[in-house]
């Protein structure tokens, strides 16, 4: 597919209001049809755009955003099972000590992943999700890096550490 502003040939030039454009021209194009029949007629050589087609990172801007929302504490995903969201704030749900009891039960019980899941009515991906995400330890896990959160963890560090260290050693994925 050609771009309409500089003639770049891409698989991933990008549709807007019937014509296409490369990321960096879809980038500055104008939402309104007729700007935008305008901005596609006042052609522009692909090669004068090599360097910043070199440079552009895509989503790159949201992505740096998104970090510095999660290094504040701030929820980056759904709210997790046990909590509920209050004006844009995690604070527990009236379910939240079962959360504490699913990450006992595993601990110390005779439990299999599925009898567990069971138990509590998840799946059993949907139980493991739980068992290791950082939220229940008021953390926020975001790019790889976990962040202090800014919501109540529902458990302690240390069963949170123990679960994990028993899904390592039964090599749970």
């Amino acid at each position: 597919m050609r771009c309409e502003k500089c003639g770049y040939e891409s698989k991933n030039n990008k549709k807007k209001l019937g014509h296409f454009f490369c990321d960096i021209c879809y980038l500055f194009s104008p939402d309104d049809e007729n700007l935008l029949k305008e901005y596609s007629s006042e052609t522009i050589p692909s090669s004068s755009l090599e360097t910043f087609r070199k440079h552009f990172k895509p989503g790159e801007r949201q992505k740096k955003s998104m970090i510095k929302k999660a290094a504040k504490g701030n929820l980056m995903s759904r709210v997790a099972f046990g909590y509920r969201l209050e004006d844009k704030k995690m604070i527990p749900a009236e379910n939240y000590k079962e959360v504490e009891e699913i990450f006992e039960e595993f601990l110390t019980g005779d439990f299999s992943l599925r009898k567990l899941s069971e138990k509590h009515k998840l799946s059993v991906n949907g139980l493991k999700k739980i068992l290791k995400n950082f939220t229940y330890i008021g953390k926020i896990k975001f790019n790889n890096q976990v962040y202090e959160g800014d919501h109540k963890p529902l458990i302690s560090t240390t069963l949170f550490n123990h679960v994990q260290n028993k899904i390592e050693k039964l090599g749970i994925k």
